[in-house]
């Protein structure tokens, strides 16, 4: 496959998952200005994997479907992507997250967007960044584990229920650690969101917490569960 087409498919993948992922925040806080019972927590979370579920299942054929650098960081570490593709595929991601949150800006009231900070992810009352960090990386290593442990085996073609499974996998994650941290498990998607609404607080939680947590994930995933399975 091209290389310029497993990185499209990088970016479009990603930006679908972080405009839906945002987009369902806004939402959530449009219906509750307006007297409307929100989509709540439950509906953000299966927005958001629903989302995962259909764009790694319509990427992954090309690219893999990571759309998150911390699937990518992983796949790197246990010598399953290249270093050119890592930074492409990182960039097309990030990129992806970043121009997600641009169109939201455009097609959104400001007082509407900022009243959640573009849905950048926050800190819940009381929770600190080591504990934070403690938590991403937790719930980054399921999402990235399910999805190793179900797209990465070496002979098979993409497997359809990959998508599915991590599409439940976000779900459940955001479910929990929606509160506490936002659950963003993914570098790309707290970039955009931070970056336009210049929301900057904490962010190094959702960078250092997925990234370690996808490499822990990827190298138990791949030096003591697969070459068993495969």
């Amino acid at each position: 496959m091209r290389l310029f087409a497993r990185v499209l498919a990088e970016f479009i993948g990603t930006f679908a998952v972080v405009l839906i992922g945002v987009g369902a925040i806004c939402a959530d806080a449009a219906l509750r200005i307006t007297g409307a019972p929100g989509l709540g927590l439950l509906g953000i979370a299966i927005a958001q994997g629903l989302a995962y579920a259909a764009m790694i299942s319509a990427t992954g054929p090309v690219s893999g479907g990571h759309l998150n650098p911390a699937i990518s960081i992983g796949f790197w570490v246990t010598r399953r992507l290249g270093t050119l593709d890592l930074i492409l595929y990182g960039a097309a991601q990030l990129l992806g997250g970043v121009a997600a949150a641009r169109l939201l800006i455009w097609m959104m009231p400001e007082t509407l967007w900022r009243a959640v900070s573009l849905g950048t992810p926050q800190l819940g009352y009381d929770f600190t960044r080591t504990p934070a960090m403690g938590m991403e990386a937790m719930l980054t290593f399921l999402l990235v584990f399910v999805f190793f442990l179900t797209t990465a085996r070496t002979g098979l073609e993409f497997p359809k229920m990959g998508g599915l499974a991590t599409g439940l996998t976000a779900t459940a994650c955001i479910l929990f650690g929606g509160p506490f941290t936002g659950a963003s498990m993914n570098p790309a998607r707290a970039l955009g969101p931070a970056w336009l609404s210049h929301h900057w607080a904490n962010h190094g939680v959702y960078w250092i917490g997925p990234l370690l947590g996808g490499v822990v994930a990827a190298w138990i995933a791949d030096r003591i569960l697969l070459p068993q399975a495969d």
